[in-house]
């Protein structure tokens, strides 16, 4: 690979623009560049940041080709200035075993446009009653180093102990899906006023609260690392920081849809609003963003869902739920925390790269913008504005909730140690 040049950029948005040479995919000089023989990106005054790392991707393959493949979503994802992307376990069949889990990891290295890294099941066939080959998995190939039942909860107190037993000893997380079950019987929407008025079966807080509360407890005493998928309440946040003054080893991650949409959105009944957890309430909204400013929750996910045309354009009860979230992630921080004044830019790149690279334990993402740092990176034009269409995204669907609106930044191009994976192409 020849080396190259990102002329004009400005590292983590602060000073003047410089120039950064990549040379065998790391950083081998950061100022003023002169180098002949060399490709060259134009940087044209970009924020410069560490590539992005998702610990929430749903691929859905094997099974669910006709939504979403590895490549597709690997190309939505370098699209939205990812690196790195955690597919989830949710599939058919269920990566269960070694051999799923290898086959998910040598499709995205076949691909190559990222890091896919699966995220083994907790228990077999996701049912919440036999823990899965934990120990399997984590030796395999795909060295797998985050666990979920995302979708269901591992709902049996006995399991959960179990299992983060399991993840000290093999050193995994063990991200859940934080549901009571029984609490969220039949439940449509966010438990309260809206749901009322529009008559959906509601959703309560408590079944999410309730369950990291539990969680948190057990992860304490068993001295293991657990991570809170998707947090959406503002109790939440209120027992996460309760569990982190009490030294449990536990982080979190909010979805950008959390922290932009409220539950005024499901007065349509429009089913691309539906997704697990629900859409909460403003004062939730702005909780969760309060916390994640915090390092409360700490990094942003988007909990990719792509689903078929017949399983959203339907009645409410009968959709799916579950929204993309790849390529808009960016531009929906930006908006809700950057413009907001909670975040500058060396923040954005702790909650969409340092934190969920240290999560996750993989060494070369996340990276500080530094001489001898691998070249993971990706530029962003933080004046631009674009709309957001759908049928315009890489992946296969096109349940965007954000259909039609015009967000902040523009992901330029995209470098996966050194090479461009999305965007400019070298001149």
């Amino acid at each position: 690979m020849s080396p190259l040049v990102i002329r004009g950029v400005r590292p983590y948005g602060e000073g003047d623009p410089v120039d950064v040479l990549v040379r065998d995919g790391v950083i081998a000089e950061i100022g003023s560049v002169s180098a002949d023989d060399v490709e060259t990106v134009d940087g044209a005054g970009a924020v410069l940041l560490p590539g992005f790392v998702d610990l929430h991707t749903h691929l859905r393959e094997p099974g669910r080709e006709d939504t979403e493949t590895i490549e597709t979503g690997s190309r939505a994802a370098a699209l939205g200035g990812y690196t790195a992307v955690f597919a989830m376990a949710n599939t058919d069949p269920v990566a269960d075993n070694a051999v799923i889990v290898e086959h998910v990891w040598r499709r995205g290295r076949e691909v190559g446009l990222v890091d896919v890294h699966p995220v083994g099941a907790v228990t077999v066939g996701l049912k919440g009653e036999k823990l899965a080959e934990l120990g399997t998995m984590a030796k395999s190939a795909a060295n797998v180093r985050l666990f979920s039942d995302d979708g269901h909860c591992v709902h049996d107190p006995l399991v959960m102990r179990r299992a983060l037993e399991y993840s000290k000893a093999l050193d995994v997380v063990v991200a859940q899906h934080a549901e009571e079950p029984r609490l969220t019987v039949g439940a449509q929407a966010h438990e309260g006023e809206q749901a009322a008025r529009l008559g959906l079966q509601g959703w309560p807080a408590a079944a999410e609260e309730s369950i990291v509360a539990r969680d948190c407890l057990l992860a304490l005493h068993a001295g293991a690392r657990l991570h809170v998928c998707h947090v959406s309440t503002t109790g939440t946040a209120d027992v996460l920081r309760w569990a982190k003054a009490r030294g449990t080893t536990v982080s979190a991650e909010v979805t950008p849809h959390h922290l932009l949409l409220t539950d005024d959105r499901l007065s349509t009944y429009d089913p691309v609003n539906k997704v697990n957890p629900p859409l909460r309430t403003g004062t939730d909204v702005q909780a969760l963003r309060r916390a994640l400013a915090e390092g409360v929750i700490d990094c942003v996910a988007t909990d990719h869902a792509p689903h078929a045309v017949q399983d959203k354009d339907c009645e409410w009860s009968a959709a799916r739920p579950g929204m993309l979230g790849l390529q808009t992630a960016l531009s929906v921080v930006v908006e809700t925390m950057v413009k907001t004044g909670l975040l500058d830019w060396r923040g954005v790149a702790r909650v969409m790269s340092e934190r969920p690279a240290e999560i996750a334990g993989l060494p070369d993402h996340g990276r500080p913008i530094e001489v001898g740092e691998p070249a993971n990176l990706v530029l962003v034009d933080p004046d631009a504005t674009w709309t957001v269409r759908g049928a315009d995204l890489a992946s296969v669907a096109g349940n965007t909730p954000f259909e039609g609106m015009e967000l902040p930044a523009v992901v330029t191009a995209t470098l996966l140690r050194g090479r461009v994976t999305a965007g400019r192409i070298p001149a």
